[in-house]
């Protein structure tokens, strides 16, 4: 029974995450930017001025909303997203991209960053326009909810809008236990049993009792956690990485060298046929795109519909620097740590170690650091892997409450919180790989109601363009239920 479920979920991760899934995730991205004008490239220092810009200079992105208010802020949206997508990945994906895609894949891993992030801005604009307040008065939204009232509200599409909302909300629970909780969770474990000899079941018992005092306490202690977390992380991190890239700054030409040559290289290589090089470059990079950012795949979306925005472009550009954060800044970071080290030929791409996953990225950091490298990697894995669990909480949490309701959400959460501990305690390689393929399938649901929705999410762009930049005082489209004087009835504290 056990080969027949790995046989069946060999042949599904193969189409999802072959060359059909990279292909339709890669399409998407390119349609976004083109019928967007190229939103992410023409408007940078506005993008970049309304997200990170202002964070230091706007009061109500950070501001906390009242006790009693179900929303978040933008900047706790933010954050519970990165959450979500800076993991592991982050650390031992770029690894595992290199070793088997060579440098190279670091560029394809750029490439699908930079459309990706039209994907993600226009999840998270389609999000916010559709999205709905539930019995408790909270907003949510998702693709569930753009593929139901987006897609369904097309002629002829009511039926197949709710079958594929039901089934990314399927798929969505299934990964979170999986992706979101018992293969990160395995993660700690085995690093802290390695970096300290810490038993599994201790460290399962102790993410329980954390995870329990968090996750069963709603989306507003879940973001008031993750903002706390994922800048001091992601800071540390990206501390430690510039450190050894400044050490290692001679290396730059070699590296950024490699990297451009091995994107374009048609040798044989160990494939046997020409091309097969350009192939697997390609493929690990835009697989590491894929998998990094979660651009295409629906799930950010989920916690920046809980945002205290009004306005979809507001929130949309979040998801543009969500993907510039996750993959431009941190993935290239360790990219460029791993292939200055020394433990790569720069020159054939080959690796010189047998070492892999956060055990070569903790090599490199111990070039640099000491003994104390491979233990700062083990504890950066910990918190990137934990704020992993807390987001992907609340994307089975929305999951569950689109399809049973909000009253039985307490449910799924119980669940996911028991989940943890036999996460950390059980071999879980076909959990991994089961993982993959229902975050994947994810991807089709969504992506369908993202490209037939292409026209809306155009023209609530053109709307912001012209107001924000030409004067323009047409009315805004800020959802497709309710104009901007009700909205205004139902949650006051809402910012632009």
């Amino acid at each position: 029974m056990l080969q027949t479920i790995t046989s069946v979920n060999d042949v599904i991760n193969g189409i999802v995450w072959g060359t059909f899934g990279i292909a339709l995730l890669f399409i998407s991205g390119i349609v976004m930017t083109a019928v967007n004008k190229g939103f992410q490239f023409t408007h940078v220092p506005h993008w970049w001025k309304m997200t990170i810009g202002a964070i230091f200079s706007d009061k109500h992105v950070t501001q906390h909303t009242d006790k009693e208010d179900k929303q978040i802020s933008q900047f706790q949206s933010l954050c519970t997203a990165l959450a979500a997508t800076i993991g592991t990945g982050n650390i031992v994906g770029i690894a595992t991209a290199i070793i088997k895609g060579g440098p190279g894949a670091i560029f394809w891993m750029w490439i699908m960053a930079l459309v990706g992030m039209m994907t993600n801005y226009s999840e998270n604009v389609l999000g916010i326009y559709y999205r709905r307040k539930n019995e408790k008065g909270a907003w949510a939204g998702g693709a569930m909810y753009y593929l139901r009232d987006g897609l369904g509200a097309k002629k002829g599409c009511k039926q197949i809008g709710a079958i594929l909302a039901v089934l990314f909300s399927i798929f969505c629970l299934l990964a979170s236990f999986g992706i979101g909780n018992m293969s990160q969770v395995n993660s700690i474990a085995g690093n802290m049993k390695s970096a300290f000899n810490l038993d599994p079941r201790i460290t399962g018992f102790l993410l329980v009792i954390l995870s329990s005092l968090v996750i069963l306490g709603g989306l507003k202690r879940v973001a008031a956690v993750t903002e706390k977390i994922v800048p001091f992380m992601a800071i540390a991190y990206i501390a430690g990485a510039v450190v050894i890239c400044i050490i290692n700054i001679g290396q730059a030409g070699a590296v950024f060298g490699a990297i451009f040559k091995g994107a374009f290289t048609f040798d044989a290589a160990v494939g046997g046929a020409v091309g097969y090089g350009i192939k697997m470059a390609i493929t690990w990079g835009f697989k590491r795109g894929a998998f990094s950012n979660e651009a295409g795949l629906g799930s950010s979306v989920m916690v920046h519909s809980s945002s205290n925005v009004k306005e979809p472009v507001r929130q949309g550009m979040w998801g543009i620097f969500e993907v510039f954060a996750d993959t431009i800044v941190v993935c290239t970071l360790t990219a460029f740590v791993i292939l200055s080290s020394g433990f790569v030929d720069l020159t054939t791409g080959k690796m010189l170690t047998e070492t892999a996953g956060s055990d070569l990225v903790g090599m490199c950091f111990g070039n640099v650091f000491g003994a104390i490298g491979p233990m700062f990697i083990a504890v950066a894995i910990l918190l990137f892997a934990y704020s992993t669990v807390l987001g992907w909480s609340h994307y089975g949490t929305t999951a569950f409450e689109y399809m049973f309701g909000e009253k039985a959400s307490v449910i799924y959460k119980v669940v996911f919180v028991v989940m943890v501990f036999f996460g950390c305690t059980m071999e879980l390689s076909l959990a991994w790989d089961l993982s993959d393929t229902f975050n994947g399938l994810m991807m089709i649901p969504n992506l369908i109601g993202v490209l037939v929705l292409s026209p809306v999410v155009a023209k609530i762009t053109a709307n912001y363009v012209r107001r924000t930049f030409m004067g323009s005082d047409e009315k805004p489209m800020y959802s497709a239920f309710e104009d901007i004087q009700k909205m205004q009835e139902e949650a006051p504290n809402v910012e632009e």
